[in-house]
């Protein structure tokens, strides 16, 4: 019984450290058209993925100049992250990117619904 409990107990702490160590980043994701304008209050969800399970870590909206900031009580464990973007007048937007940096600014770059059909 006792060598159970350390066992477990040496399985628990190995993970707790690995956790512990896994690097962190800090994003900033830019949202604009095409044509460079910003986009004001769209909905951007930041999601890590591994495997295929994919973990939602924030969901905040974009201020006047577009940007969105991680919260400053929050760091992204490095690796793959989906970037979703939800903007009225414009195509939703979904895409991976790959984070290794103590500070990433990820530029994502909407089309609007027209521009999708015009393309064909």
């Amino acid at each position: 019984m006792r060598s159970g409990f350390a066992l477990l107990t040496a399985v628990l702490l190995a993970v707790f450290t690995a956790a512990a160590k896994t690097p962190k980043t800090r994003v900033e994701i830019l949202v604009t058209s095409m044509e460079g304008v910003p986009v004001e209050h769209a909905e951007v969800t930041v999601k890590t993925v591994n495997g295929k399970k994919s973990h939602i870590y924030w969901k905040l909206y974009t201020h006047e100049e577009g940007i969105v900031r991680t919260p400053a009580d929050v760091e992204i464990p490095q690796g793959t992250v989906l970037i979703q973007v939800i903007a009225t007048g414009y195509q939703t937007f979904g895409q991976t990117f790959e984070v290794n940096e103590l500070e990433k600014t990820i530029e994502v770059k909407l089309n609007s619904p027209q521009e999708q059909y015009s393309a064909h």
